[in-house]
């Protein structure tokens, strides 16, 4: 059975899951990849945040042109494991979770047990799926980085599955 939930996770939901459990997320998320998140990091960084991630979630993907009828275009995700080097001070500073494919580093998974975040994982192959979960885009910032500028979207019941719990079990490593 699949378990629904409301976005913005908060800290009791995300420890009261289990990995390899089904889920479905309605609410908002931000969406960026590889050059969107180096420049947000940056930002960070520098002392000047673009954007506020605290309590947000985070799915990597950068989306095809939405078609005619389309909120957005097929939107699967990438591999996570490109953001690691950005993921524990994401993690140390309010992030709750992260929305992607693959394998994460044991620096992550030590990040996510450590602030009782939760990793989720995307179906890959699963865009055009995906993208019918969208109701809603909003551009944040880095418009001339196209797909990859960072965005918040509106889901209504997006599948995923609790790839790494809030304990540090994890799918990858079963």
């Amino acid at each position: 059975m699949e378990k629904k939930i409301t976005l913005p996770i908060s800290k009791e939901v995300a420890k009261s899951l289990t990995a390899g459990e089904s889920v479905l997320l309605t609410g908002d998320m931000l969406v960026f990849r590889d050059a969107g998140h180096k420049r947000l990091f940056e930002s960070i960084k520098a002392g000047k945040p673009d954007i506020d991630y605290k309590g947000e979630t985070i799915y990597f993907m950068g989306p095809c042109p939405a078609m005619p009828g389309q909120v957005m275009g097929s939107c699967g995700p990438t591999t996570s494991g490109r953001m690691d080097k950005y993921t524990p001070y994401m993690f140390d500073t309010g992030l709750a979770a992260q929305i992607g494919k693959g394998k994460r580093s044991p620096e992550c998974v030590q990040a996510i047990i450590r602030n009782g975040g939760v990793y989720f994982a995307a179906i890959g192959g699963a865009g055009a799926m995906y993208s019918a979960c969208v109701t809603k885009v909003e551009e944040l910032c880095y418009s001339d980085l196209g797909t990859e500028a960072i965005r918040r979207i509106t889901v209504k019941d997006f599948p995923v599955i609790v790839a790494i719990d809030s304990k540090g079990n994890n799918i990858y490593e079963r």
